[in-house]
């Protein structure tokens, strides 16, 4: 790549990223003080280099994730954090009342706010508690109770109401079944267990199984949900982007960003803590149509990560510059407040 094609990526992922529009030859023509046949020459050798792809609908292009890669490491400039936005992250961080737990989710959720993207705050994981028994408690036929506990100590109650044709041996049956094939499985981890290694056993031996299934599958997801240090900013924000006018699209990812297991993928154990990390389209555990970009930060012994999840054609350099002023105010709370 020589200095021309590495200016115009740049200059068709930074229009894209602002116009969500296909980017033509002619609107490089004069930024470039170029033909337009050299342009198109020019964005054809970029093409073959797989950085920039054709919309179906639009004569110009578009970055491919390879495009988006290549300006992400070689290509974006640091941009400057706006003073407005300064001004809303420093109020944040003055307010000496806040715990830093507190500041920290509130800093996403104003990240979230101007940016229009989803924003995620993952504190100490559901995943540090494996299943240690079930147990079905019957009020009366119609009525129990499924108390799920884990090897930590902690326990999560759920009541349900059976429908006429259920009968509660049938539900403690179950129990005992998950009990014998999932104690010691990581809590996080047991939805997809029952599915795939469950709910077979149990369909062979519960007539109304799916019904059955689904009071397990439903605590468990409790435990999680109410066990997790998940705070997610701006669900719907993110498909405000014209990326996810597709409502089979939106769908699929509306309901990644309810699944608390999805959530989690967010996070990665060998991620460095000190540096950010970008994860574009498939590179993402989570998700091959979004960017993730997200920093590792350790606060009162714990670990924790902040992200935000956004379209491919994200603003890096204004996420990045975000969650890098963050983490600097972050140490400097920090190191005032006496904390490690």
């Amino acid at each position: 790549m020589d200095e021309r094609r590495n200016n115009l990526l740049k200059e068709i992922v930074e229009v894209y990223i602002k116009t969500a529009k296909p980017v033509g030859s002619k609107a490089l023509c004069s930024k470039f003080n170029c033909s337009s046949a050299t342009i198109r020459n020019e964005m054809a050798v970029l093409e073959d280099l797989g950085y920039i792809e054709k919309n179906h609908i639009s004569s110009g292009r578009v970055p491919s994730e390879a495009g988006y890669r290549y300006y992400v490491e070689y290509l974006m400039e640091a941009e400057k954090i706006t003073g407005s936005d300064m001004l809303k992250l420093q109020k944040i961080f003055a307010n000496n009342e806040l715990e830093l737990s507190d500041a920290i989710t509130k800093c996403m959720e104003i990240i979230s706010d101007i940016t229009n993207y989803t924003s995620v705050v993952l504190g100490k994981s559901s995943a540090d508690n494996a299943l240690l028994q079930v147990n079905i408690i019957a009020l009366n036929d119609n009525q129990v109770v499924a108390v799920v506990c884990t090897d930590k100590g902690n326990v999560e109650n759920k009541m349900f109401n059976l429908p006429n044709n259920i009968n509660v041996n049938e539900v403690i049956k179950t129990s005992e079944i998950i009990n014998k094939m999932l104690v010691g499985t990581p809590i996080n981890e047991v939805s997809r267990r029952m599915e795939e290694e469950v709910k077979p056993v149990i369909k062979r031996q519960i007539r109304q199984y799916e019904t059955v299934y689904n009071i397990f599958y439903d605590a468990f997801n409790d435990f999680v949900v109410n066990n997790s240090n998940i705070h997610v900013t701006g669900r719907a924000k993110i498909f405000e982007q014209p990326e996810y006018n597709d409502v089979a699209e939106l769908k699929r990812l509306a309901n990644k960003l309810e699944d608390v297991s999805f959530i989690e993928k967010v996070s990665h154990d060998d991620d460095d803590e000190n540096e950010i990390k970008i994860y574009i389209g498939d590179e993402s555990e989570f998700d091959p149509n979004v960017t993730i970009i997200r920093k590792k930060y350790h606060i009162n012994g714990e670990d924790g990560t902040i992200a935000v999840i956004g379209p491919k054609r994200m603003d890096y350099s204004r996420i990045v510059s975000l969650l890098e002023y963050v983490d600097e105010k972050l140490d400097s709370r920090k190191e005032k407040d006496g904390k490690d």
